[in-house]
């Protein structure tokens, strides 16, 4: 079998010349123009070659240029590292060597002196253009105060640069700069001074009279110091005294030392409040109105359009001549406080005269030194400043002694019954002290500015005073409930003095002074609260705690406002215990007297005659007698009535009495109406005995019988008769209401509101008829 031997493949360069081929050679008519197309063919070829030989020239020539680049840059870099290896020889030559070394050395000194000389260069022309800058300031003066005020500024401006440079402060031309700029505007300020005082000297100043008017070279003067200050008041944080006024007082500072500042009599310490003070406001009142009527327009024009033209330390000249004297007063002030300090009792006194001085000063001459808002702190602030602590201690000592003394007194512990009318509550007299004290506490620091100083006082003399008195009101009352229990003479003892001083009234006059102090405490700290001054303390302590964030004025100081927040007044704490010591009293006071009925009253429950048997048809109740162990009682219970009556308050009162009623009421009612039997003439005496009770208690006590009103319809019911007299047709026997009540509940009511008793419970209604001997016996009716 023959073999195919396999084709080689096809080059791409084939496939191309047949795809041409075939392009071109699509018929018959093609092969007509087969010369055009290998004349074409051969055309092309020629230009390919011809492209071909170029490029390979072209590529043999960038062969050659890229080999001779080459090898260029092995030759440079083979210099370049030739050159860095004598570079680094070099270098390591020089760092073994000493040359540069000494060179340097031998260069610095020049250096040194080169830089000195300029830096002296430089000395000498800013110290020129400082005096020149002083020289053109003064040469405006004194006609021309404003242009000396440009110059002025620029020296100030340069101390000002100067000394904000790094280093300034090892510099002493920046010293000497500011020395001079300092020493610049006193001479100005001097140079222009002396124009006005050379004007006042003239006119005799202050001997002219306060009602006449200023000439205009005065005024011109004043302009013309108010010009050159100006700069000073705008860019000043603190209050600057008026230069012209300055001048004017000059003479009032003058004498103020001649007489309050040597060794004059009137310069002692002692005479600041009865010389010194009033010396000062009769100045300022004497020439008010000549400083407001002849400069207050001068310096409404001149402060017009200016950040402190609301500010009446410049805008009212009355108020620039109370800051120009306050200067001299604030030395003597402090010079009388340092000598105080070491005598407490005039610290306090002077204390006293500088808050009054102050005010004089705010309300006399609405001074508010400036600030508006807050108003003047006042000399007492500064001089609070360094001895609060020691005026504080001192009142505090002097308030505490004087507690002590109040509470040691001999009369303190008895009852003030002048101190009110009839009717009001009678405290003792520690207590009226006690509050009068608290009072003048108040007036010490209600005036302060201060609200650490205020709370300060509050806190630690008037509310340590109101404990210290609530404990011993408190103490006494424990005492009291410790000797009249068996339990309490058993623990802790009790003097025969003692137990002597609470028989009869002693025990409710022991009680009556507890109740009487704590409430005249309370209504005292009640008043308090609702004053404008407690209420803006109040206000300003919850400011003061409610403030979240920051330092409070209050850090260090007690919280007096943790635990009454929302009671809204200052004093609620307190009072609320102040009151519960009086309630309490009240209810030992009710106990006491339930105590002294029962003890009154105890033959009278024992009475065994209330079976007695007689014709009670004929009896006529308003001729009966009362019972002879009721006297005793009823003489008691007068007693009692009378001595409260003058001690208690009417509110007080009828609230105690309500209570021992109402316990007597139970006494009589268990002890007498649920323990015996009783005749129909026992019954009748009874009542006639409850009447008796009744009208002794509404002669002291109007209404106050009703506490015994279930009593009473009792006694109504009990003394029902038998058999009703023959002249009375209608009412009810003690068969008829008997028969009614033990029917059922519902009968039961029925009689009671028949009878008009509206007290008693069929209960309690069928339990007091069968008191009666007749229901009891089960007689026949």
């Amino acid at each position: 079998m023959a073999t195919i031997e396999p084709q080689p493949p096809e080059s791409a360069l084939d496939a191309r010349v047949e795809d041409y081929l075939e392009d071109k050679l699509q018929s018959a008519a093609d092969l007509d123009a087969l010369d055009a197309l290998l004349e074409t063919v051969d055309l092309q070829r020629t230009q390919l070659q011809t492209q071909l030989d170029a490029a390979a020239r072209d590529l043999d020539t960038a062969r050659r240029t890229a080999d001779d680049r080459h090898g260029l840059m092995q030759e440079r870099i083979a210099e370049f590292r030739a050159l860095q290896d004598s570079i680094d020889e070099r270098v390591r030559e020089t760092a073994a060597s000493d040359a540069p070394a000494e060179a340097i050395a031998r260069l610095q000194r020049p250096m040194q002196k080169l830089r000195a000389v300029e830096l002296a260069r430089k000395y000498l022309v800013l110290l020129q253009d400082v005096e020149r800058l002083r020289r053109d300031a003064k040469v405006h003066l004194p006609g021309s105060p404003k242009a000396a005020l440009e110059p002025y500024a620029q020296l100030k401006e340069l101390a000002l640069k100067l000394r904000g440079l790094p280093g300034s402060e090892d510099l002493h031309l920046v010293d000497h700069v500011e020395a001079v700029t300092e020493n610049l505007w006193a001479e100005m300020k001097q140079i222009m001074s002396d124009e006005l005082e050379a004007v006042l000297k003239k006119r005799s100043w202050p001997r002219v009279d306060p009602q006449s008017e200023m000439d205009d070279e005065w005024i011109a003067c004043v302009e013309k110091l108010v010009d050159i200050q100006m700069p000073e008041i705008l860019h000043s944080p603190e209050v600057v005294p008026l230069l012209p006024v300055d001048v004017m007082a000059n003479i009032f500072v003058a004498e103020f030392r001649f007489h309050f500042l040597s060794d004059k009599p009137t310069s002692k310490a002692q005479s600041v409040g009865s010389h010194c003070f009033p010396w000062f406001l009769s100045i300022v009142e004497k020439w008010e109105d000549f400083f407001r009527d002849n400069l207050a327009p001068v310096l409404a024009a001149k402060f017009h359009d200016t950040p402190v033209a609301e500010k009446t330390v410049y805008a009212d000249p009355v108020c620039a001549l109370v800051t120009s004297l306050l200067m001299v007063m604030r030395e003597k002030v402090h010079a009388v406080a340092k000598e105080a300090v070491g005598n407490t009792p005039f610290l306090s006194t002077f204390i006293g005269q500088l808050i009054n001085f102050d005010d004089a000063i705010r309300s006399r001459f609405n001074y508010d030194g400036g600030d508006a808002e807050n108003g003047w702190p006042g000399l007492t602030a500064e001089v609070l400043t360094d001895h609060f602590e020691v005026w504080f201690e001192a009142e505090r000592k002097f308030a505490l002694e004087r507690f002590e003394t109040i509470l040691e007194a001999p009369d303190a512990r008895r009852i003030d019954y002048d101190y009110a009318v009839v009717g009001k509550m009678k405290p003792t007299f520690a207590a009226v002290r006690i509050a009068d004290l608290l009072r003048t506490i108040t007036t010490k620091y209600e005036r302060l500015r201060s609200l650490k100083y205020k709370v300060r006082f509050l806190t630690r003399i008037q509310l340590d005073i109101l404990d210290g008195y609530h404990e011993r009101l408190k103490g006494s009352l424990e005492a009291y409930q410790s000797m009249t229990s068996a339990l309490g003479r058993t623990l802790h003892g009790a003097t025969k003095e003692q137990l002597a001083a609470l028989e009869g009234l002693g025990a409710l006059e022991t009680l009556c002074k507890v109740i009487g102090s704590a409430d005249h405490i309370v209504n005292a700290l009640t008043e308090w609260g609702d004053e404008e001054f407690f209420t803006e303390l109040w206000d300003q302590l919850q400011t003061s705690s409610g403030s979240a964030g920051g330092s409070s004025e209050l850090d260090g100081e007690q919280d007096i406002t943790s635990s009454q927040r929302h009671n809204g007044a200052i004093f609620d704490e307190t009072i609320v215990a102040y009151s519960s010591r009086r309630k309490a009293a009240e209810e030992i006071l009710v106990s006491t007297l339930t105590d002294a009925h029962a003890k009154a009253f105890r033959a009278y429950t024992q009475r065994p005659q209330w079976k007695t048997i007689g014709d009670a048809d004929t009896i006529d109740p308003s001729q009966l007698s009362i019972t002879a162990e009721l006297d005793l009682p009823l003489s008691k219970l007068k007693e009692n009535f009378d001595f409260l009556y003058r001690a208690l308050s009417s509110a007080s009162y009828r609230r105690v009495w309500h209570g021992a009623l109402s316990k007597l009421q139970d006494l009589l009612w268990h002890s007498v109406l649920m323990k015996h039997h009783f005749t129909t003439l026992g019954a009748i005496q009874f009542a006639h005995d409850g009447q008796a009770l009744a009208a002794v208690i509404e002669r002291h006590l109007s209404g106050g019988s009703s506490a015994l009103e279930e009593l009473r319809e009792a006694m109504e019911l009990l003394r029902l008769p038998i058999t009703l007299p023959e002249d009375v047709t209608e009412g009810l026997t003690l068969k008829q209401a008997s028969a009614r009540a033990f029917t059922d509940n519902d009968a039961a009511r029925a009689l009671l509101e028949e009878m008009q008793l509206q007290s008693l419970t069929p209960v309690n209604a069928r339990h007091v008829l069968q008191r009666r001997v007749e229901n009891n016996e089960n007689t026949g009716w």
